[in-house]
């Protein structure tokens, strides 16, 4: 798997057509076909090309939600 730092990362913020992707527990995810994560925005909450794991804390869901295809490894 591809290994990602945070600022390589946060490239896949999902505007303009880019891929969107998201950290969660050291795994980046790409989130790009969800409907939930509109333009990299997640209801205004979120946004990808970041790691999410201590904003999943404020989630109104838990962890297992996170079922998206695991892209890499954030380093």
């Amino acid at each position: 798997m591809r290994e990602f730092t945070v600022e390589e990362l946060a490239a896949f913020d999902g505007k303009d057509g880019r891929a969107a992707y998201a950290a969660y527990k050291g795994t980046v995810y790409d989130i790009s076909a969800s409907a939930m994560w509109v333009e990299g925005d997640h209801e205004g909450w979120h946004a990808a090309g970041a790691d999410l794991t201590a904003e999943h804390a404020d989630a109104p869901h838990d962890e297992y939600v996170v079922d998206f295809p695991a892209v890499g490894k954030l380093i």
